[in-house]
Formats: structure tokens, C-alpha cells, sequence
């Protein structure tokens, strides 16, 4: 067990104690003579709310295509950063990921992954979810305490759902996020878990998502956006991560593909392959 914690804790980004501000509830609503949030503060195009500017980011990124993906396929390479200043790159590596049709809790894991990892040709990391159980190079990992793992690594996907029935969509203080002027939204799921979004206020490109984990406050931010010929989908070609702002590891993507067919068998780990199951 200890074995695959550490592993996950490399892909996800190693612990770090939990923060003892909840960030993403930054805002307190406060009434003025005006009657004016201090969400409100700050603000350009103040009238301007959280479910229209979450509409409009799903239409830079895809349109229906981004929100209902079906399944999509990553490739690249990893970079990891240590707490010593020293860094190692995962050559190879590559995630596929199955989406659910719902998703009620935006931290929880659900549908299918695998992410494989390759390091100088040797095997670095495999770790997948076949939407019950989690799997690692030695296939079923029986304690299935490993499946709340996963709530460091899945939030991102918040987006997709953000206007299914049940979410809300409440606009922040817009902020700077790599020198861009963005609108911030938190979204809250229908279990009450909440993830804060930025996206450029000229493109609605997604520049930036934060949420609580039990390892600390996680933020991740996007740039290097990429497509191909034909398709509307935006891919970020650049992700970096962070735990209660210290940078664990930075995925570069250079290649993907959407609505993709996986047969359970990518999810279902019984053997370690030998060399990388993606070209």
C-alpha cells in the first residue's frame, strides 16, 4: 500500500499540510448601502454572472464536444519537481480517461482512467481506475482506501458538469493568472464540494483551477493551448501543478485524441507491459 501512495503522490504531486484557510470560500458577502458583494469588487462587466461566463468557456473549448467528450487520450512527457531543487522527466507519458455521464461530487473518482509513465525505457508509473477499483503494477489493489487517492488528482473535470442541475456558478474577484486579466468562478457540486476556475477574460480559454485536497490546496494552470485540423477542441499543451503553492510537476501535452473507443482491458491491469501501450 505504501508503495502505491508513493507512487501516486509523484503523478499527483506529493503532500503537503493541509492550508488552514479555505480559499476557495475567499469572498465573504457583505451589504453595503449600495448593496454591493464584495465578490462584486473588483469586477470588470460586474453584470456578467458566473453561468453565463462558465457558457461561454465551454464554447471556446469545444463546444459540445469539450462538455460531452466521451473519451479522451493525452500524450507527452512529465516533468517532476523535488523539494531539493532537483527535477526528473517521465519521457513518456500518457493518460486515457473515460468520462461518466454525471458527476455529483467534482473530487470523487469516476468513469475510467489510466495514466502510464516511462522513464529511459523503463517503466515509471501505472495506475489506473476502472470505475470501482484501482489498479497499480501489481494489478487490483485490494484496499480500496487507495480509491480516495484520486481526490487529489480529479477537479478539473468540474467544468464539464458545472451547468447540469444541482451546481451553482458564483463569479469571484476577477484576478491576474500568468499576466492575464481573468474572470474567476466557483462552482459548487451537489455534495457541496466547491473548485474556483479563471479564464482569460479575451479568449475564455481556462488559465487556472484550484481546490482543497487532503494534501493541501491544489491549483493547477494551463497555457500552450493546441488543436488540430477541423476540430474546435482546445487542448492545453502546458499544466502545472501545485500543492499549497509549491510546484510538484509540469505535464506537457503534445498530442491527443477525443471519443476514442477503450476496451475495459486498458482499465483492468493484469499484466505490466514491457514497453509503452501508446505509440
Amino acid at each position: 500500500m505504501k508503495s502505491i501512495i508513493g507512487a501516486a503522490s509523484v503523478l499527483i504531486l506529493a503532500g503537503c499540510q493541509a492550508v488552514n484557510v479555505n480559499q476557495v470560500d475567499q469572498e465573504i458577502v457583505v451589504e453595503t448601502n449600495e448593496t454591493v458583494m464584495l465578490s462584486q469588487a473588483g469586477q470588470v462587466k460586474p453584470g456578467l454572472d458566473g453561468a453565463t461566463i462558465i457558457a461561454l468557456a465551454h464554447e471556446a473549448a469545444g463546444g459540445a464536444t469539450f462538455v460531452e467528450p466521451g473519451a479522451l487520450f493525452l500524450s507527452g512527457h512529465n516533468v517532476i519537481y523535488g523539494r531539493d531543487g532537483g527535477a526528473r522527466t517521465w519521457d513518456r507519458y500518457a493518460m486515457w480517461r473515460v468520462f461518466a455521464d454525471e458527476k455529483a461530487d467534482a473530487h470523487a473518482a469516476n468513469g475510467k482512467v489510466r495514466i502510464e509513465a516511462w522513464q529511459g525505457g523503463k517503466l515509471a508509473m501505472l495506475l489506473s481506475f476502472d470505475g470501482q477499483a484501482t489498479y497499480n503494477q501489481s494489478g487490483r489493489m485490494e484496499d480500496q482506501s487507495a480509491n480516495a487517492m484520486w481526490s487529489n488528482n480529479f477537479g478539473f473535470g468540474a467544468i464539464r458538469n458545472a451547468l447540469d442541475e444541482g451546481w451553482t456558478q458564483d463569479r469571484r474577484s476577477d484576478r491576474t493568472i500568468d499576466g492575464k486579466p481573468a474572470y474567476m468562478v466557483q462552482l459548487t457540486d451537489p455534495s457541496g464540494g466547491k473548485t474556483l476556475f479563471a479564464f482569460e477574460r479575451s479568449s475564455l480559454q481556462i488559465l487556472y483551477v484550484g481546490f482543497d485536497t487532503p494534501r493541501g490546496w491544489h491549483e493547477r494552470r494551463y497555457s500552450d493551448y493546441f488543436s488540430k485540423p477541423g476540430l474546435d477542441w482546445q487542448q492545453a499543451g502546458r499544466v502545472r501543478l501545485y500543492y499549497d503553492g509549491v510546484l510538484a510537476n509540469e505535464a506537457v501535452w503534445t498530442d491527443f485524441e477525443i471519443d476514442g473507443t477503450y476496451e475495459d482491458e486498458i482499465f483492468i491491469i493484469s499484466q505490466v507491459p514491457s514497453e509503452p501501450s501508446f505509440d
